[in-house]
């Protein structure tokens, strides 16, 4: 398995990511991605701990040492293991990095027990998944098309999805965009898929694709959103942006152009089937579902601590109406790490006997994880409230002789200095106000899928599994009760007989 150092080092291959119109030479030290990096490196230095690897480290099936998640799961126990491993890993970020290198064993961790989904490629699968194990690299993913002009039907804008344009003996050529690679600059490959039906018209299945791709083919480009930890640089000191200086995991659009895939790292081709549907069939919700769930309760355990200590600091928390929203907060937190444990408990069986943490828990995290962390963050805003917006502009306010003793005595708080009280208070905005916290609402919010999608999926997967049918016939055991004339079972007593009575 990767060291940090051997992961920043693995970063330093001449790839192509630009951020303010400029192309970034090394992504290590540019002010844009260098703590970010060192955040990651730090996780994989944790790998090689004697203390912490008792809890991230396992051996799989070949003998090889890896994280908990890149192992085939067989059991419920395997499940929990790997539950507590990915919580040690978020834990340092404070669940603020959802595509860590853990994350894509959500389907690297499936290759072995699933290869005999990727017909044709099965043995490159196996490979990957060994690889993957070995080595655990941080692999991002991009399985959606732009949004181009929705308007227009899929093959009208098929010159921007990823499709091959050329095959050779030794592999195919690759063109087209892919969002949004998440932590894509800081990955050593990407993955590409399709996330849904995708039917390009006229029989072409140029689309139909699934790959890896290293960071620094020929031909690969990163185009990455503004950076905020760069902005933490500029605007102010790790006591303004303590999240945000360190945690910023870069969003990018991944532009392939005329890039060159070698057969050993293809997993589908031409192959419509496979390609659609991959992400029902090989358990990757349930997976990725999984991952997102622990590291949101490990998010959800560090905000009740935020809002524990900010109510405290303000002298509030023993106000009735704020306990109710604290208790809400826990409340939330709860349900979440309940729906990890049921997801590991109780777990789906797949293909060759793998275990699959529960569907049900998967989808409904689905549907309450975005409405959850909205939530939490209405409560910050209504229950700290004006405090979040006196905080002085920056640290240096504090150095200012002629500011600091006005700072010290109008913005102190309960049992706390002024300088410890605006310490956490940047803190909670940086979570939630700044640029950094108002791109984490957007993206719990469509970190399973849009919000009519997972919806829908809830109910298919209810539909499909017949749970569907036992709910209706659970309220039709009830509505058979009675009818017109009175009760129809014994068990009560009709109307017309007491009269008689």
């Amino acid at each position: 398995m990767l060291t940090g150092k051997e992961y920043l080092e693995s970063l330093r291959d001449g790839r192509e990511v630009y951020v303010n119109g400029e192309k970034v030479e090394d992504v290590t030290t540019h002010p844009a991605f260098r703590n970010a990096a060192r955040s990651y490196a730090r996780m994989y230095d944790m790998l090689h701990d004697s203390e912490a690897s008792k809890k991230l480290v396992t051996v799989n099936e070949f003998g090889d040492k890896t994280h908990w998640f890149f192992k085939t799961p067989s059991s419920s126990e395997d499940l929990l293991h790997t539950r507590d491993a990915i919580a040690e890993w978020s834990k340092l970020n404070y669940g603020f990095m959802g595509r860590t290198p853990d994350y894509k064993a959500s389907f690297i961790g499936h290759l072995y027990g699933y290869a005999d989904y990727y017909k044709g490629f099965e043995d490159n699968a196996k490979a990957w998944y060994r690889k993957g194990a070995k080595e655990v690299p941080f692999v991002n993913h991009t399985i959606i098309n732009p949004q181009v002009d929705r308007s227009k039907p899929l093959h009208e804008n098929k010159d921007v999805f990823v499709r091959a344009v050329e095959e050779r003996d030794d592999g195919i050529v690759v063109s087209g965009a892919k969002m949004v690679g998440t932590s894509a600059p800081l990955t050593n490959y990407n993955f590409v898929a399709n996330y849904g039906p995708r039917d390009l018209g006229g029989g072409d299945q140029s689309h139909a694709l699934i790959f890896f791709v290293p960071m620094n083919a020929p031909g690969l480009k990163m185009i990455s959103r503004q950076s905020y930890e760069l902005n933490a640089a500029k605007n102010g000191t790790p006591f303004d942006y303590p999240l945000s200086s360190r945690f910023d995991e870069n969003d990018a659009v991944i532009v392939l152009d005329n890039v060159f895939i070698p057969w050993e790292d293809v997993l589908a081709y031409k192959n419509v089937d496979v390609s659609n549907n991959f992400v029902p069939q090989t358990a990757f919700v349930n997976r990725f579902s999984f991952h997102g769930a622990t590291r949101l309760a490990v998010k959800l355990n560090f905000m009740a601590g935020l809002l524990l200590k900010a109510t405290e600091g303000a002298g509030t928390n023993q106000f009735r109406g704020v306990q109710v929203n604290i208790g809400e907060v826990l409340a939330l937190r709860n349900m979440m790490w309940s729906l990890t444990t049921a997801m590991a408990s109780d777990p789906d069986t797949g293909m060759n006997g793998v275990a699959v943490p529960n569907s049900v828990a998967a989808n409904a995290y689905r549907v309450l994880a975005p409405n959850t962390w909205v939530r939490v963050k209405n409560i910050f805003e209504q229950v700290v409230a004006g405090g979040l917006i006196q905080l002085p502009s920056s640290s240096k306010d504090f150095l200012n002789e002629d500011l600091r003793p006005h700072i010290d005595k109008y913005y102190r708080g309960t049992g706390i200095s002024a300088e410890e009280r605006v310490k956490l208070l940047k803190m909670v905005w940086d979570a939630i106000g700044s640029e950094f916290g108002g791109r984490h609402e957007l993206y719990e919010i469509n970190y399973a899928g849009n919000t009519e999608n997972i919806r829908i999926e809830a109910l298919k997967q209810a539909e499909a599994s017949g749970a569907a049918d036992a709910y209706k016939a659970f309220a039709e055991s009830a509505l058979a009760d009675y009818d017109l004339n009175g009760w129809t079972n014994e068990t009560w007593a009709n109307t017309s007989e007491l009269v008689r009575q």
